[in-house]
C-alpha cells in the first residue's frame, strides 16, 4: 500500500480501549498499522481482500493478538469511520 488509508471518525468500544490499557498499549500504535496496510494476525486470503478493498473501496478489516486478547480494527467501506473493538462485541 502507497498511500495511508483513510480513517474518517475513529471510535472505539468499551471493551477494546480496556484491553489495550491492560496491555499498555495506545491505540494509534494499532490505529497506524491498519492505516499503513498492517493487518496484523490475518491469514493470506484476508490479507488479500484488504488489498481488493483498497483498490475497490470495500470494509477494510485488521487483527492484532495480544496477550490478553485479540483486538480488531475496521474501516468502513465509505472510509468514514473506523472502529476498534473485540471480536465478540462485532
Amino acid at each position: 500500500m502507497t498511500a495511508p488509508l483513510p480513517l474518517g471518525r475513529v471510535v472505539a468500544t468499551p471493551g477494546a480501549l480496556k484491553l489495550l490499557k491492560e496491555a499498555s498499549v495506545h491505540p494509534f500504535e494499532y490505529l497506524a498499522r491498519h492505516a499503513t496496510g498492517d493487518w496484523g494476525d490475518l491469514c493470506a486470503f484476508d490479507r488479500r481482500q484488504n488489498e481488493i478493498a483498497l483498490s475497490d473501496g470495500y470494509r477494510v478489516f485488521s487483527s492484532y493478538d495480544m496477550p490478553a486478547g485479540r483486538v480488531w480494527i475496521i474501516t468502513e467501506a465509505d472510509r468514514s469511520v473506523t472502529t476498534i473493538l473485540l471480536p465478540e462485541e462485532y
